[in-house]
C-alpha cells in the first residue's frame, strides 16, 4: 500500500538530510531492513492513532528548530556520583571528558568502533529488539534511530557491575540533531545499573535494545532537562529472561517536546519489568509517554507508574497497554497514571489499555487528574507553613509512588534533591 503523498514527501525530505554512517560494517543489513520499514509506514503525521495527543511536526522536519543553551547554575545529577562517566555532545563521543572504559563485570564499546570489525555479537541484537517492537504498533522514529545511528554504547555484563554506568549527553551547539543507539546484553546471574542525564542535542533521537537473559539484572534511572528548548525521542526495548528484573524510571524537568516510548518483552517464567516515570512542566511543556509491555510467559509481574505536574497551560500525555498472551497464566499487571494540575490551563491525556487472552490473571490499571489537596493545604498552613513551601511538599508527596520505583537509595535522594530544586525556583 502506498504511502499518502504528504507522508512521502515528509519522509524523503527528512532522509535526504540525515548524515549516515559512512562504513556500516556489520549493521548495514540491520540498518537497510530498517530503511525498508520506515519507508514503508513513512513519518508520523497528527492523524496516526498514537500520535493525536502529540505534534510529530518538529520531529520529522528535515532541520530541527534552534534550542537555545541553559545553564541551570547547578552540579547536573548523578555527576557527583562514584560512576563510569560516558560523554556525548551533540552526540558526538567526547573521549576526553569520558572516562577509561574499563570496569569489572562488564564489557564496554563504543557502537562506532564494533561496527568496524567483522563479528561481533552486538550483531545478532542490533536493529532485532526494535523491529519486533514495530508489532503491532508502528514505531518509526525508532527504525529512523536502527537506520541512522551514528553512535552509541554497547554494553556486556558478565557478572554484578560494582558501580553504575552513567551516559552524559551534553548539548552545545543551537542546531545539533543526534540520533545514538545503545546495547546492553545481560547475561544470566549479572547485574548493571545504567544511568542517563543530559539534554542531547537541539533534537535528540535516542533508541536502548536491552536483551537480559535468565535471572539477570538491569536497573536503568534517566534523567531528562536543563535545556527547555530541546526536542527529544526516545525508546528504550527490552526483551526478558526468566526470573530476569527490568527497572526503569524516568525524571524529566523541562523540555519542549518529549516523547518516551517503552516496549516491553516478558518471555520467561517469572519475569519483573516495572517502568516509572515523574515529569514536571511548566509553561510550553508537551511531555509523552508511551509504553507496550507484553506477558508472553506465567507468572509475570510488571508495573507502569507514571505521575505528571503541570502548571502554566503545559501538556502531559500517556498512552500505556497491558497485553498478555494466550498462555500468560498467573500475570500480575498493574498500571497508573496520573496528573497534577496546578492550574486551569493545563491539560493532561491519557490512554490505558489493557488486551487479556489467558483467564488466571489479575490486572488492573487507573487514571485521575486533580488538583492539589485545598484539606491538606488547609491543615498544613494552619501549621505555619507558608503556601509555596506546603504546595511543593504535597507535591513531593504525589511524585513518591513513581520515585519509589528506584531501588538504589542513594540515586532515590539525588532524583528527590533535584525535584526539589525545580519546585523551589518555580514559587510563586
Amino acid at each position: 500500500m502506498a504511502l499518502p503523498e504528504t507522508k512521502q514527501t515528509t519522509t524523503e525530505a527528512r532522509l535526504a538530510a540525515l548524515d549516515f554512517p559512512k562504513d556500516a560494517g556489520w549493521t548495514r543489513g540491520a540498518r537497510e531492513a530498517a530503511e525498508a520499514r520506515l519507508r514503508r509506514m513513512g513519518l508520523p503525521g497528527p492523524r496516526d492513532e498514537y500520535w493525536r495527543f502529540t505534534r510529530p511536526d518538529t520531529l520529522v522536519q528535515a532541520t530541527p528548530p534552534e534550542a537555545a543553551l541553559f545553564d541551570a547554575g547547578e552540579a547536573g545529577i548523578f555527576r557527583s556520583m562514584d560512576c563510569l562517566r560516558i560523554v556525548f555532545t551533540d552526540g558526538v563521543f567526547d573521549a576526553a571528558a569520558s572516562d577509561d572504559l574499563a570496569l569489572a563485570g562488564v564489557t564496554i564499546e563504543r557502537l562506532a568502533d564494533a561496527a568496524e570489525t567483522d563479528i561481533h555479537w552486538a550483531r545478532d541484537l542490533y536493529g532485532v529488539l526494535e523491529a519486533r517492537g514495530q508489532d503491532p504498533v508502528e514505531r518509526p522514529f525508532a527504525a529512523l534511530n536502527t537506520m541512522a545511528a551514528t553512535d552509541g554504547v554497547i554494553l556486556h555484563a558478565t557478572g554484578r557491575v560494582e558501580k553504575p554506568i552513567l551516559l552524559i549527553y551534553d548539548h552545545e551547539s543551537t542546531t545539533s540533531d543526534a540520533v545514538l543507539h545503545h546495547l546492553v546484553k545481560v547475561d544470566a546471574d549479572a547485574e548493571i545499573t545504567l544511568l542517563e542525564t543530559g539534554p542531547g542535542a537541539a533534537r535528540f533521537n535516542t533508541a536502548m535494545e536491552v536483551d537480559v537473559a535468565d535471572t539477570g539484572s538491569f536497573h536503568h534511572v534517566r534523567a531528562q532537562g536543563r535545556d527547555h528548548e530541546r526536542r527529544a525521542a526516545t525508546h528504550v526495548f527490552a526483551r526478558l529472561g526468566a526470573e530476569s528484573r527490568f527497572k526503569s524510571f524516568t525524571m524529566t524537568a523541562n523540555g519542549v517536546l518529549t516523547r518516551n516510548e517503552c516496549v516491553i518483552e516478558l518471555t520467561g517464567d517469572d519475569a519483573i519489568a516495572h517502568v516509572a516515570g515523574a515529569a514536571m512542566g511548566d509553561g510550553d511543556f508537551h511531555h509523552d509517554d508511551t509504553v507496550f509491555i507484553t506477558h508472553d510467559a506465567e507468572r509475570c509481574e510488571s508495573r507502569q507508574v507514571f505521575k505528571k505536574v503541570l502548571r502554566n497551560g503545559a501538556t502531559g500525555v500517556f498512552q500505556g497497554k497491558i497485553l498478555v498472551k494466550e498462555g500468560a497464566q498467573k500475570t500480575d499487571g498493574y498500571q497508573i497514571s496520573q496528573s497534577l494540575l496546578l492550574d486551569g490551563d493545563s491539560q493532561f491525556l491519557a490512554k490505558p489499555e489493557l488486551e487479556i487472552y489467558a483467564d488466571d490473571v489479575v490486572c488492573s490499571h487507573g487514571s485521575t487528574s486533580g488538583a492539589i489537596d485545598e484539606e491538606a493545604l488547609y491543615y498544613m498552613r494552619a501549621r505555619g507553613v507558608p503556601r509555596p513551601e506546603a504546595t511543593d511538599l504535597l507535591t513531593l508527596a504525589f511524585l513518591a509512588e513513581a520515585v519509589e520505583e528506584i531501588e538504589d537509595e542513594a540515586l532515590r535522594e539525588e532524583v528527590v534533591e533535584h525535584l526539589t530544586g525545580w519546585l523551589e525556583r518555580r514559587r510563586g
